[in-house]
């Protein structure tokens, strides 16, 4: 799939970048780069709307900040390329490495995943992937069911496998993230991750014993109903992909289908709830 690479010269950076940032993932921009005053936002080309983008843009032409725009087009096969040429291992404490096949190993880390980095989303780089990697380390997956929505590169799921869980399912929306979970498993030896193209009606209808969701916010909401029949009692949601700004109309929302927050967890604006099901 080919994508949209908008690029803001904001000035001055802050709050602009991060309220910007908020208000295009409402759009679909789903992966985001900051560097100095630069935002670098990726959308789906068939998810991208131009006059949503100026629309947005036009509300702050009568405020104190400046925004020059670039846009250019990124070919899916371009994109391996540009994910190795500035692409570093994530470590998260020393207890997980997430390395591309191109990095050494590391033998001082308790686990190790290897991704094969893509378009997909989940190399461990963005904030909500590590907070939920970081967070996942402490929950005990034996013995354990695992759905994983929007499971991007399969480094969740994955991660799920190895810490003991007997069944993992995944679904994407998109084909080349199945084609690249599907691939990152056979990298990690991992053969009871089933993963599909399609949303969350393609999931069996059978119960979850731990259910994660790394998407955006108005999908989260959508797929509520469907995380509380997927979920079995007393199992646990972890939901991702939006910002400290949204945890209380998510956890509002959530506890409409009997999920309780248990805890939340955030990074540079970015956050995870952590949910029981009542």
């Amino acid at each position: 799939m080919d994508y949209i690479k908008v690029t803001l010269n904001i000035s001055p950076k802050q709050p602009w970048t991060d309220i910007i940032t908020q208000e295009l993932a409402d759009i679909n921009f789903d992966s985001f780069m900051e560097e100095d005053n630069m935002l670098q936002a990726f959308v789906a080309e068939e998810s991208f709307n131009e006059n949503n983008l100026n629309a947005i843009l036009d509300n702050y032409s009568s405020q104190e900040v400046e925004i020059k725009i670039h846009k250019e087009h990124i070919e899916n096969q371009n994109w391996n390329a540009v994910w190795e040429s500035d692409y570093a291992p994530v470590s998260v404490d020393q207890d997980l490495i997430i390395r591309a096949p191109f990095h050494e190993k590391e033998e001082q880390y308790k686990m190790s995943i290897e991704i094969q980095p893509q378009m997909s989303f989940g190399t461990g780089h963005h904030q909500t992937t590590y907070l939920l990697s970081k967070n996942l380390l402490d929950i005990d997956f034996q013995g354990k069911s695992v759905l994983d929505v929007g499971t991007g590169t399969g480094v969740l799921g994955i991660l799920a496998s190895l810490k003991g869980a007997t069944r993992v399912f995944g679904t994407d929306i998109e084909e080349g993230a199945v084609e690249n979970a599907i691939e990152n498993c056979g990298r990690n030896d991992i053969s009871n991750f089933e993963i599909i193209k399609g949303d969350i009606g393609c999931v069996p209808e059978e119960k979850f014993d731990i259910l994660i969701a790394n998407i955006n916010k108005n999908v989260l909401k959508e797929h509520m109903p469907s995380y509380a029949t997927l979920t079995k009692t007393d199992g646990i949601v972890f939901l991702s992909g939006f910002f400290e700004t949204d945890v209380d109309e998510l956890s509002a929302h959530a506890e409409k289908y009997n999920f309780k927050t248990e805890q939340v967890f955030t990074k540079e604006t970015w956050a995870v709830i952590q949910l029981i099901k009542k």
